[in-house]
This record gives structure tokens, sequence and C-alpha cells, in this order.
């Protein structure tokens, strides 16, 4: 199920130089917020779990989804080279579970491990701030890579669907609305980190069962639909 030469070629993708720059942005970016929040405010668990909540689970992880999700795959089928991979012989599910391994280590790279630096500087991990977000972003990174990775098989415009969802529905919807908050992979996330973290610190509005249902089940539907997909775009270029 997992192929080294196109693991090799879809990190060379998602690696390059462009995309690993603008992948650095933004954890750079939540370290540096960081930083400036513990000389202005010192060790605070309120501020620490506002600033990894509020920019690093809701903002900074689905933004890195987006761009390792279709990044993975996204970019093959919209210069015809997904063609040169097909006429390999590797099975299209092969193919579509080694590009996701890919891109949720490259998700959890970026996300995870700046997560957690931030909370260091921030509170230290009193209260397993640091640690529970930082399981948040691993267990997020997988949903989301899976749900992106999906959006760049079967959409030319991925990327701004997928920006969409991450910016609106996550950022947005998912903040303010409460019965969205149920369709959201940033509260199931919340919900793994709420039991991690000491009481009342971090707060989700989905129970852990549900969430770790939906998260399971997100990620293996994506995943299977993906792999029909590109079986399916196989056959369209050999009509």
């Amino acid at each position: 199920m997992y192929d080294p030469t196109v693991a090799r070629l879809t990190y060379r993708a998602l690696l390059g130089r462009r995309r690993a720059a603008i992948l650095f942005v933004l954890p750079v970016l939540l370290v540096a917020i960081a930083v400036a929040v513990r000389a202005f405010a010192g060790a605070d668990d309120g501020v620490a779990s506002g600033v990894l909540g509020g920019f690093a689970i809701a903002t900074m992880v689905p933004l890195i989804g987006v761009i390792a999700g279709t990044g993975a795959i996204g970019p093959e089928i919209d210069d015809g080279s997904i063609v040169y991979l097909l006429a390999k012989p590797v099975k299209r599910p092969t193919i579509i579970f080694t590009k996701l391994i890919v891109a949720i280590a490259v998700t959890m790279l970026f996300s995870a491990l700046p997560t957690f630096v931030a909370g260091l500087i921030l509170n230290g991990n009193g209260g397993q701030i640091a640690v529970a977000y930082t399981i948040a972003a691993l267990v997020a990174s997988i949903a989301y890579s899976a749900l992106f990775l999906l959006l760049g098989t079967v959409s030319r415009h991925a990327v701004v669907f997928g920006l969409v969802y991450a910016l609106v529905w996550e950022a947005l919807f998912g903040s303010l609305v409460p019965g969205a908050r149920t369709l959201s992979v940033q509260q199931w996330s919340l919900s793994v980190a709420e039991k991690v973290a000491g009481d009342g610190v971090v707060t989700s509005d989905v129970s852990l069962p549900l969430a770790t249902v939906l998260l399971v089940g997100v990620t293996v539907a994506a995943t299977w639909y993906a792999g029909q997909k590109l079986r399916a775009l196989k056959l369209a270029g050999e009509e």
C-alpha cells in the first residue's frame, strides 16, 4: 500500500523551494506571536489556550493541510503529468495512500511541531496545554490531509475550495455557529485535546466518542473515494 518512488516524488513536489517557503510562513508566525505574547503577558494558561486554539488549530493547521493535501496530487492532475504515474504498474489505491501518508507527514511536521514549541514558549506546558494542542494538531492533520487530497483529486479548483473550507467554515462558522461545530474537524480534534489538558482549559462541542468516529470515518471515506476518482481518471484518459 506504500510505494517509495511515489512518496519520493510527492515529497519533492511538496517541499520544493516555493511551496516550502509558504509552508514555513505560518509556523514562524505562530512562534513569533508566542514569543511576543509571553514577553508582554507572561505565562498564562488562558492566554496560551487562546493563542493555540485561535491561531494554531483554527487557522494554521487547516491552511497547511490545504497546501499539503491539494499539493500532493492537484498539480500533477492540472499539468497532465499524472498520466505518467498512472502508466506505472502501481495500484491506484497505493498511489492515493502513499500520497496521503506524505501529506499527513508534511502537515504534522509544519503544524504539530511549531504548536508544541509555541505552547512551551507561552506557558511551559502548564496544564498540559502544549501537549494537548499538539495532539489536536496531529489528529487534525490526518483528517485534513485526507479531505484536501480528495479535493485535489476531484477538482481543478481544490485550493480555492480548501481555503473556503478552512477560512470560512472552520475559522468562521465553526467558531460562531453552534450547529456547524459538529461538522468541524477543528472541534473533533479539540475533543481529543480536551481529554489531555487540565479541566476547563480546552473545550469542544463534540463528545470524544463521536469525534473519534467522525475523524476515522471522514479519513477512511475521503481516502477511498479519492482512490475511486483516480481510477476513473485513468479510464477517462484511456478512452
